[in-house]
């Protein structure tokens, strides 16, 4: 994991989009930078990336880069690079220094275009300096920032640096911060317009480029306006930065997306987990008019955290972290587990949500496992999962609210118990049964109880033809008809009872399935919608990366509404809430809502 410093705000150039414009003033001492570099190795990060304003200005730069490299750690830079147009210095960094990580600005194929966006004759430097890192440093990127000035030239730059070696450009959209805040109408094209210009740029590339060469990414731009380009996102996270320090704090911070929003219109959106959104200053001023959200691609419904290092942590020993410092912890992306005599340090790299989500799932609902089963996806929660709760010491501490925690493992099968109110639901149905996506058949026993003892007339609905088979081996008192929500037959008539059993999820339009689903539920017969919300597993790296490497399967989940979300999807429908079981802290993932189905002429104002 890397940390990135920023050692101040100066910069020997002057682009017309500074994020730091109106903090050139502001430099951090030497001795505090080189504090930094030293809690770095601490906090256990593999790398220390120096940035700024322009990091490579300061004299120091030399003697903090041998010091990151005493300490056993690389080292990177976020630059314009007009330094390492020097060879000399590009080969002491490499060779003595453990240079392996550059991001480099460059915003123009041409002297007129890149200098006029940064407003310094420096356009020979920076190609000049790819030159001298393309091949020899392993993680390069050169950045431009996508303005008015320099939007329809994107192909120009790609051509400058086609046959680079070992170079990934990067077009990023304009941030509306600092300089480019106070002219943002002047500077910044429609987010729509870049998204165009960029595709073009990369799809132009991507045709051009010999193998080993030219590779591209993007950033700060919706996924929906990139289609077939989503996998080219990068940011601080794919990069593998764990936190940041500002010149003028005094420890470390996670890497955070603050500047970034999703809005409304997004919300069910498939691509919402890793893509970006838009800038929330933009969408202020501009809208969300561009925006086109794609509700047809599957969703993880899960996500793993992995081992990253211990803290020793005897027992009756105080609390290291709290010892030592809550805030570089990210709390949505890391936990503490408590050993016997440690602390082991998880954390998720995952880019299926976004940050906002998995603090939710974290925090809020508590949905932490730690996976005792060796398969690659759980298939019986009670047996492969353990529930993570945080522990009492934590609860009781006054920086809980700032930290990510320790959790313990819970000795109680919150997923049976849970279950238990499901199941004594099902035994209480009499009358026809309409079981809607039922291929899993996750209650298929006591439906199949209850069916041969004459209590309900068993309908089961899936898409699967396969599975349908599976379960009509299995259950041969019911009928089941191979067919999607969406699609019902005709044939099938009326229901009193209308199941919906962890299948809530997989439907691409919930709302649309039930309008036509009510339309054969008999007045005062029952709705039951029972499905899970997102949750993370705490699993070894080779057990995640296994899992992560295996097969999507076909039938994943559209979405991860909870009761809150479902129940607003059927909210305006003739149904009244008979009971609501919502996910928390103490329950399993697992949520239930149930109604009656209310006659037509009662549901009139």
């Amino acid at each position: 994991m890397k940390a990135l410093i920023k050692v101040g705000y100066a910069c020997n150039e002057n682009c017309t989009f500074c994020h730091t414009a109106e903090l050139r003033e502001m430099n951090d001492s030497a001795e505090r930078v080189e504090w930094k570099i030293d809690r770095a190795k601490r906090l256990g990060y593999s790398m220390v990336v120096l940035s700024g304003g322009e990091p490579t200005i300061r004299p120091e730069l030399l003697r903090w880069a041998h010091r990151v490299a005493g300490l056993g750690l690389d080292f990177g830079l976020v630059t314009n690079g007009l330094l390492l147009s020097y060879p000399h210095v590009v080969d002491e960094l490499i060779e003595r220094c453990r240079l392996r990580y550059v991001y480099m600005s460059i915003h123009g194929g041409a002297s007129k275009v890149h200098n006029s966006v940064v407003r310094a004759d420096t356009f020979q430097k920076a190609v000049g300096a790819l030159q001298n890192l393309a091949g020899r440093v392993p993680d390069l990127t050169a950045n431009c920032v996508v303005t008015r000035a320099n939007v329809k030239h994107l192909r120009g730059l790609v051509d400058r640096l086609i046959a680079l070696p070992d170079l990934c450009l990067k077009f990023s959209m304009t941030q509306p911060k600092g300089a480019a805040d106070r002219a943002y109408d002047v500077l910044a094209p429609d987010v729509s317009v870049c998204a165009e210009a960029v595709k073009d740029a990369i799809e132009y590339g991507v045709a051009q480029a010999a193998p080993g060469t030219l590779r591209f990414a993007h950033d700060g731009i919706p996924f929906c306006l990139l289609p077939g380009l989503e996998h080219l996102y990068d940011d601080l996270k794919t990069h593998r930065f764990a936190s940041m320090i500002e010149a003028d704090e005094d420890d470390f911070v996670p890497v955070d997306d603050v500047a970034k929003v999703h809005p409304e219109k997004c919300a069910d959106c498939s691509l919402r987990g890793a893509c970006p959104g838009l800038y929330r200053g933009y969408h202020e001023a501009r809208g969300d008019e561009a925006l086109r959200p794609v509700v047809d691609q599957p969703r993880a419904n899960s996500y793993h955290f992995v081992p990253e290092r211990d803290l020793l942590r005897p027992p009756g020993a105080p609390c290291p972290v709290r010892r030592d410092g809550v805030r570089p912890y990210d709390r949505g992306r890391t936990l503490f587990l408590r050993l016997k005599d440690r602390m082991r340090l998880f954390r998720t790299g995952t880019r299926d949500f976004a940050d906002t989500e998995l603090l939710a799932v974290k925090e809020d609902l508590g949905q932490l496992y730690v996976d005792v089963s060796s398969k690659l996806a759980p298939d019986d929660f009670a047996r492969d999962l353990r529930k993570l709760r945080v522990s009492a010491e934590c609860e009781a501490c006054p920086r809980r609210p700032e930290c990510t925690g320790c959790w313990e493992a819970v000795r109680e099968d919150v997923f049976t118990r849970d279950d238990a109110l499901v199941l004594e639901r099902l035994r209480a149905l009499r009358g026809r049964v309409l079981d809607l996506g039922c291929g899993e058949g996750p209650y298929l026993d006591v439906l199949a109880a209850q069916a041969r003892e004459g209590a309900i007339e068993y309908v089961g609905v899936d898409p699967d033809e396969g599975r349908l088979a599976v379960l009509a081996s299995r259950f041969p008192f019911g009928r089941f008809v191979a067919a999607p929500a969406e699609a019902l037959p005709d044939d099938l008539g009326e229901f009193d009872h209308v199941l919906v059993l962890r299948s809530w999820n997989h439907l691409i339009d919930p709302g649309g399935v039930l309008d036509r689903v009510l339309e054969r539920l008999r007045p005062g017969g029952t709705l039951m919608v029972v499905d899970n919300v997102a949750f993370g597993l705490v699993r070894s790296r080779v057990h995640a990366a296994r899992a992560e490497a295996a097969p999507v399967n076909r039938f994943e989940h559209y979405r991860n509404d909870g009761a809150d979300e479902a129940a607003r999807r059927l909210a305006g429908r003739p149904l009244t809430l008979l009971s609501r079981r919502a996910v928390g802290p103490e329950t399993s993932n697992q949520w239930m809502l149930c109604y009656q189905r209310i006659a037509a002429e009662e549901g009139r104002p």
